[in-house]
C-alpha cells in the first residue's frame, strides 16, 4: 500500500489524537474482554505473539518489534507483513493502528471485542470479525473465541481474544505451502477462514454426541435432563450466532472477487470454505430443531409421569378410604353392644329391668339385633 505511511496523513492523525486527549470521548457501552490498568501500559511487543516479513511465500525476517516490522516493510517493496496480537490493551493496539493507518472505528471494535461476525471495508483495508469455537471434551462444553483480522494490500494483522483458533497452526500451514502464501494477504485471510470453519467440525460432532446422550436420558427418565437440555440449547444458539453470519462474510468476499481482482485459485479455495461453512450452519440449524423437539417430548413424558403418579396416589387414597370405611363400620357394630352393656352395667338401684328375670336374655337379644341391623346397613352400602 503506497500511501499507508505518507506524510500527508501524519498531521491529521496527530490532530485526531490531540483532540481525543483534550476532549475525552465517553466510554462505549460494551466492556473489554481483557481490561487492563490505564497507568503505565505495557509496550505493544508484550501483546505480539509473532510477526514476520514474507516475500514470494517465504519468510525473510521475524522482527522483534512492530516498528522494526514496519521499517522492513517500507524498505523492501513486494513484501508482506503478518503480525499476530493476543488480547492487546487499547494503548498497545493504538500504537499498531498508527503504524498501519487503521480506521479508528475498526480499532475500537478490536479493543472492545464482543462483536458479531462481520466484514467491513475501510478504503483498501478489510476488517473481518470471526467467532471461532472449540469443543472441550472433559467438561462437554463449547468454548468460543473471537478473532479480528485487518487485511491490507501488504499486511495482515490478527487480534485474537480467546484460545481459538490456533493461529500458530495457520502460520505453519501457510509457511509450509509457499505457493499459496505468495498469493498475498488474501491467501492468509483464506487460511484463517478455513481454520475457523474446520474448527467447527469437532464442535458439531461434540454437540451431536451430547444430543444422542440427552435422547437416551429423556427416555430413561433422568430428572436432571431438563437442565442439560436448556444448557445445550443455549450453546447451540451461541454456536448458531457464530457460524451463520460467516456465510454472509463469505458471500460478501465472493461478490468482490471481480472488482478487486481476486486470484482464481483463491476463489476456488474460498468456495470450498463456503461449502464447509454452509454444511456446519445447516447442521446447527438441525440441532436447534432437534432440541426443540426433545424439549417438547421431555415435557410430555414428564407430564405423563406426573399423571401416572397422581393416578397411583389416587388409587392408594381410594384403597385407604375403603379400609377406613370397613374399620369405621366394624367399630360402629361393636359400639352398639358396648353401649347396651354399659347402660345395664351402671350401679343404680332403680333401673326398671334390673330385677327382671328376662333382663339378661333381653340385653343379649338387643345386642344381637342392633349388630345385625348395622351389619346389613353397612353391607348394603358396600362398607363391608
Amino acid at each position: 500500500m503506497s500511501d499507508w505511511r505518507s506524510r500527508a496523513q501524519r498531521p491529521a492523525k496527530r490532530a485526531w489524537r490531540r483532540s481525543h486527549e483534550r476532549y475525552p470521548q465517553p466510554s462505549p457501552p460494551e466492556l473489554s474482554m481483557d481490561p487492563r490498568a490505564a497507568t503505565q501500559p505495557a509496550p505493544v511487543e508484550a501483546s505480539v505473539v509473532t510477526s514476520g516479513i514474507y516475500r514470494d511465500g517465504h519468510r525473510l525476517d521475524a522482527p522483534q518489534s512492530v516498528t522494526g516490522t514496519c521499517e522492513l516493510l517500507r524498505r523492501q517493496p513486494g513484501t508482506m507483513a503478518w503480525i499476530g496480537l493476543y488480547r492487546p490493551a487499547e494503548a498497545q493496539l493504538m500504537a499498531v493502528a498508527e503504524e498501519f493507518s487503521l480506521h479508528e472505528l475498526a480499532v475500537e471494535d478490536a479493543v472492545v471485542a464482543h462483536q458479531r461476525p462481520k466484514l467491513e471495508r475501510y478504503g483498501e483495508t478489510l476488517f473481518v470479525v470471526l467467532r471461532a469455537a472449540r469443543y472441550l471434551d472433559d467438561i462437554e462444553e463449547v468454548d468460543f473465541g473471537e478473532l479480528h483480522v485487518f487485511v491490507g494490500p501488504n499486511f495482515v494483522l490478527t487480534v485474537r481474544h480467546g484460545e481459538a483458533p490456533d493461529m500458530g497452526a495457520v502460520r505453519r500451514r501457510m509457511e509450509d505451502d509457499p505457493e499459496l502464501l505468495r498469493r498475498g494477504p488474501e491467501a492468509v485471510l483464506y487460511a484463517i477462514l478455513d481454520a475457523v470453519v474446520d474448527g467447527y467440525a469437532p464442535v458439531v460432532a461434540g454437540l451431536q454426541h451430547d444430543i444422542d446422550e440427552i435422547e437416551t436420558e429423556v427416555f430413561g427418565g433422568d430428572p436432571k435432563v431438563t437442565r442439560r437440555i436448556y444448557e445445550l440449547s443455549r450453546e447451540v444458539i451461541e454456536f448458531q450466532r457464530a457460524s451463520r453470519p460467516l456465510l454472509d462474510i463469505l458471500r460478501a468476499l465472493s461478490a468482490g472477487f471481480a472488482k478487486h481482482g481476486t486470484d482464481e485459485e483463491l476463489r476456488r479455495y474460498l468456495g470450498d470454505v463456503a461449502d464447509h461453512a454452509t454444511t456446519a450452519a445447516e447442521r446447527v440449524d438441525g440441532f436447534r430443531q432437534i432440541l426443540t423437539d426433545i424439549r417438547t417430548l421431555n415435557a410430555t413424558l414428564v407430564s405423563q409421569a406426573q399423571n401416572e403418579e397422581v393416578k397411583r396416589l389416587t388409587e392408594a387414597s381410594y384403597t385407604q378410604n375403603e379400609e377406613v370405611k370397613k374399620i369405621s363400620a366394624w367399630a360402629a357394630i361393636l359400639f352398639a353392644p358396648t353401649l347396651i352393656g354399659t347402660i345395664y352395667g351402671m350401679n343404680f338401684d332403680h333401673i326398671p329391668e334390673l330385677h327382671w328375670s328376662f333382663g339378661y336374655p333381653f340385653a343379649l337379644a338387643l345386642m344381637a339385633l342392633v349388630c345385625t341391623c348395622l351389619y346389613l346397613v353397612f353391607k348394603r352400602r358396600d362398607w363391608l
